[in-house]
């Protein structure tokens, strides 16, 4: 069998071919192609179309992450009011993060011109990431802090 037979076998059974498919929300939103824009606000335009999806997201996982806190941290928690404040605040700083996002992309444009359409969808990914990942943070810390609770009580 040569090199190429195996890498790449020849077959006339198309039934392992993948359909194409329609990409999700977040393919959509996260891995557009890129962006061109020819006004300011154009890339605003851009960025807040996203700003649902992003809140959806990053305050679902905190939710989350507020529930597991809830129930795992014992005594040793956060008040029962920080769970209500804590959110907010929250929610509050992470929109001027993603307020961050666009204001970033306009700076590069104006430094870069043409050359930074890589910026917006760049900084979107990973401004994403960073905040769901921050969102979550608190999940393995209470589970840690739960888990040697458990082991080493008296």
């Amino acid at each position: 069998m040569d090199e190429l037979e195996r890498i790449a076998p020849e077959s006339d059974d198309l039934e392992d071919v993948a359909e194409p498919r329609e990409p999700t929300a977040l393919e959509r939103a996260f891995f557009t192609p890129l962006h061109k824009p020819t006004s300011p606000w154009q890339v605003v335009g851009w960025w807040e179309s996203r700003r649902v999806l992003y809140n959806t997201v990053v305050g679902g996982a905190g939710v989350v992450t507020t529930a597991v806190v809830a129930l795992f941290s014992g005594g040793d928690g956060p008040p029962p009011g920080a769970f209500i404040i804590m959110p907010v605040v929250y929610g509050i700083a992470a929109n001027l993060g993603y307020t961050l996002g666009w204001v970033v992309d306009l700076t590069l444009r104006k430094w870069l011109g043409r050359h930074a359409d890589w910026a917006g969808p760049a900084l979107l990914r990973y401004g994403f990431v960073f905040s769901v990942g921050l969102t979550l943070l608190p999940i393995p810390l209470v589970l840690f802090s739960w888990l040697v609770r458990t082991i080493f009580a008296p």
